[in-house]
């Protein structure tokens, strides 16, 4: 091969010629793991403190009013612990909370933001409180927009909540989260696996997707998942596909036949004065249309009655029978 050919044909480029092992790149670094703020532990913020203040604040319902003012010192000494500070206004009917100079843990106001919008969605408090831990997160999922027609939009939300809660239960167990559902949205607190999940099947139950079957393939994950040859493989081939039919929907019988159009409007119906007027019944005392009335429905009886007799007559008449062919039988 001459030194031109060999010039002309494409060098393959060394792209780990640079690269360094970097301190990160380790199978032992679980990268999603997430930390906690320990200030005890040394955790601390670079300038010591936050530079702006942060606040957050939401509306709550008349009817919380009462519940928010009895609780409201146990949310408050539980901000007190990460230095948050909170304030209730029953004039406008809302929630604030902002951080402080104290205030270390940058994420958490974040987490007071979570806690006020739970509380203004009748979750109760003790269950809210849970969201300040780093391994709990919420959601809060509008339903309202989703159905056009109210009828339907409350029969689908009921059937998210099942008979006596049964379905709601079930899916809080597989999920492993709370899911609380009031009014147009639905409000979710666990892990962030658990809530995706969550919201999944909310979503599809307003689409008109039943809770069962989704509520069948998170039964189906669950076992799986406890296996651990199979927590690499693709787990399609035993989750069930569920196909949407399309039943045709049964014919009338008595189609409705349009007539030929006309411009001008149907004839008015008569009223009831109407057609007493037409009928005389108008101008008689009330006497008279008591006895007009009587005398009709003894016509009316006197006829059924005729009937009646006509027909129990008509078991007791001959039969007419046809003249039969006679057999003729011939003698051996």
């Amino acid at each position: 091969m001459s030194d031109d050919e060999q010039d002309t044909q494409p060098q393959k480029k060394n792209h780990n010629k640079h690269r360094r092992d970097k301190p990160w790149d380790n199978d032992s670094i679980n990268h999603w793991e997430i930390k906690s703020w320990k200030a005890e532990e040394g955790d601390a913020l670079p300038g010591g403190s936050l530079l702006e203040e942060s606040s957050f604040a939401t509306l709550f319902p008349k009817y919380r009013e009462k519940y928010l003012r009895e609780v409201w010192p146990i949310v408050t000494r539980a901000l007190d612990k990460y230095s948050i500070k909170c304030e209730l206004n029953l004039v406008e009917g809302s929630m604030t909370v902002f951080t402080s100079k104290k205030t270390s843990d940058p994420y958490i106001i974040l987490k007071a933001r979570d806690l006020i919008k739970l509380l203004a969605r009748s979750i109760p408090c003790q269950q809210a409180l849970k969201v300040l831990n780093d391994d709990s997160h919420s959601e809060i999922i509008k339903i309202g927009g989703l159905v056009r027609n109210k009828e339907r939009f409350v029969k689908r939300r009921q059937r998210l909540i099942g008979p006596d809660g049964a379905t709601l239960k079930a899916l809080e167990l597989l999920t492993e989260c709370y899911i609380l559902v009031q009014g147009n949205t639905v409000a979710v607190m666990g892990s962030v696996k658990g809530i995706k999940r969550a919201r999944e099947v909310v979503i599809d139950c307003m689409n008109n997707i039943h809770p069962v079957y989704n509520i069948k393939r998170l039964m189906i994950m669950k076992e799986l998942a406890k296996d651990p040859k199979l927590a690499t493989e693709d787990w399609s081939r035993f989750l069930p596909s569920f196909k949407k039919k399309n039943v045709q929907r049964k014919k009338p019988k008595n189609k409705r036949i349009k007539g030929s159009y006309t411009p001008f409007p149907p004839a008015q119906i008569q009223s009831k004065v109407d057609q007493q007027l037409d009928s005389g019944e108008y101008f008689l005392s009330e006497r008279q249309r008591k006895a007009r009335k009587l005398e009709e429905k003894q016509q009316e009886s006197i006829k059924r009655s005729i009937e009646k007799r006509m027909d129990k007559e008509k078991d007791f008449e001959a039969p007419t029978s046809k003249s039969s062919p006679k057999v003729s039988t011939s003698s051996k």
